[in-house]
Order: structure tokens, then sequence, then C-alpha cells
């Protein structure tokens, strides 16, 4: 085997040493990620610097880049709080967040990384527990679920904003209560429907029954204008012409004798 000449060999370890270097200085980000940069020579992570956007950078091979997601991203998390009353419920939750952008920087040297772990998570469960313990069991199953779920939220941002966290939205999936509890707040329930329907059927046989009495007033009161509207020269005048009318019909042969005890003429005879 030949060996190398003496000019060769420096060649090929400056080849490789390059090659380290730019594998050390060569860096990409996906898509919906940052980098903090970390300055080994200068103090490490520069707060008020802009992270590094997705794409591809060159850095000293002596510094290094943390990788963020920065996308939203979800935790789940089930929490066993204690209601109003001292019962224990537990909540199945999603947590919607990310990463303040223009802070990563301050967000790693003051959280780290696991910020989820050390900031988030608790945060969430000590606004649970807080505003669960305001309300009843049967408030957390039905009526105030969406204003449990809100006030979660303002409570955890309130939190996590100043520490760099930007808190998008919780959602809370499900809320578990003691069965007995349940069964109890499921009957109550019931019961109270089945009152509103019967008080319904209630309201609405009361308001046939006066529209029924509306009207017979109305027409006992028509009857009661028309009789006094009708003197017995009206009869009379209405009488004549109601005979006069069935003496022209094609179908009668009218006699008329004498009159009646009225005055009114008396019609025998039809075909």
């Amino acid at each position: 085997m030949e060996k190398l000449p003496k000019v060769g060999l420096p060649i090929l370890i400056g080849v490789i040493l390059l090659i380290i270097v730019l594998a050390k200085s060569a860096v990409t980000l996906d898509s919906g990620h940052a980098g903090v940069l970390y300055e080994t020579l200068n103090g490490g992570v520069v707060a008020d610097k802009d992270p590094l956007g997705p794409g591809f950078h060159i850095i000293a091979p002596w510094n290094r880049v943390i990788d963020y997601e920065t996308r939203q991203q979800e935790m789940p998390e089930k929490m066993s709080v204690l209601s109003s009353n001292g019962l224990d419920i537990k909540l199945d939750a999603s947590i919607l967040y990310q990463p303040d952008y223009k802070n990563l920087g301050r967000l790693h040297n003051e959280k780290g990384e696991n910020y989820v772990s050390r900031v988030l998570q608790p945060a969430i469960r000590s606004a649970a527990r807080s505003v669960v313990g305001r309300y009843t069991p049967e408030q957390l199953y039905s009526s105030k679920r969406d204003a449990i779920q809100e006030e979660i939220f303002e409570e955890t941002r309130k939190i996590v904003e100043p520490q760099f966290i930007q808190l998008n939205d919780i959602l809370i999936r499900d809320v578990t209560l003691p069965p007995t509890i349940k069964q109890a707040i499921e009957r109550k329930l019931k019961q109270e429907q089945e009152s509103l329907e019967y008080e319904f059927r209630l309201v609405t046989a009361q308001k046939e029954a006066e529209k029924v009495i509306i009207e017979a007033q109305g027409k006992a009161d028509a009857n009661r204008i028309l009789s006094a509207s009708l003197t017995d020269k009206i009869l009379q005048d209405k009488g004549i012409e109601a005979t006069v009318k069935l003496s022209e019909s094609p179908n009668s042969k009218v006699v008329v004798i004498g009159s009646g005890d009225s005055g009114m003429p008396i019609i025998l005879g039809n075909q």
C-alpha cells in the first residue's frame, strides 16, 4: 500500500475538520418551529434576541440551537377536584397553548424546555381547584359548565401569560360525579321537567277555557244588543217583507185570509 504524500495528509485532515465544523454549524428548523440560540462564549441565551425562524441557518460551531415548537399544541389533562360541598369531582379537559414566540429567549432562561410541566400543568390544576370549589355538583353537571370552563380559562391565563405562555383555550370534555350524586341529580332534573310539562298543560287548558268564556260572552252581548234593537214595528215590517217574497215564489200558491194576532197575513196552501 502506497503511503499518502506529505502534502495530501494535511489537506485530508483539513477537509475532515471542515466537514465537522459545517455539520456543527448548519441548523435546519422545520415549519412551525423556532430556535433559541445558546451562545457559549456570550453567557448563554440572550433573552431579548429574536428567535431563529424556520429554515436553514449557519451558527458558530461552539454555539447550539434549542428547538421549540411554536404552533398551537394540545395538552390533555385529567384532574380530581372538590366541589363547594366537598365532593370529589373529576374533570377531563384539553388545554390549547403555544409558547410566546417573541419571548422564547426569556421562556427558555426562566422556565426551560419543560415549561409545560413546570408552569402550565400546575396553573391549570390550581385554577380548576379554585373555580370548581365555588360550585355545587348539580351546577357542574348541568347549567354552569360553560361558565366554569370560561372561569378556569381566565384564571389560568392570568398565571401563564406573564410567564411567556400563550393560552388559547380550555375545553372541558367531561365532568364525572360520584354515581349516587349523579343519579340523584338526574332524578331531580326529570322531576323538574315533568313539573314544567304539567304546568304548561295547566296554562294551556286555562287559556282555552278563557277563550270559550270570551266567545260565549261575546255572543250573549250580541244577542242582547240585537234583542234591544228589535221593536214590534221592525218585526212586523220584516214579517211583511218575508211574506211578500214567499208569495212571489213560483212553487207556492198563496191564499190570504184574515190576519194573525200580530196583524200579519196568514198564508195557506203550497205545492
